[in-house]
């Protein structure tokens, strides 16, 4: 499990890493495990995309003068 504080930047990471493994076509040995992972990969992204404007929000709420981290 990450580590609360890293959490977003080593998923981010790990997600650019399955990113450019479909762009680059990596994807045609999958055993179940992995193919499994996929699966989840997608599901998971499919609920990014639905909560994006909530997503947004919070995005700009950091971004704002009064909230800086």
């Amino acid at each position: 499990m990450n580590m609360s504080y890293c959490r977003f930047e080593n998923t981010a990471k790990a997600m650019r890493d399955c990113l450019n493994a479909i762009e680059d076509g990596d994807l045609y040995d999958f055993d179940e495990w992995e193919l499994n992972g996929f699966k989840n990969f997608f599901e998971l992204a499919k609920v990014i995309v639905e909560r994006e404007e909530k997503l947004e929000r919070i995005v700009e709420w950091y971004e704002d003068e009064g909230n800086k981290i």
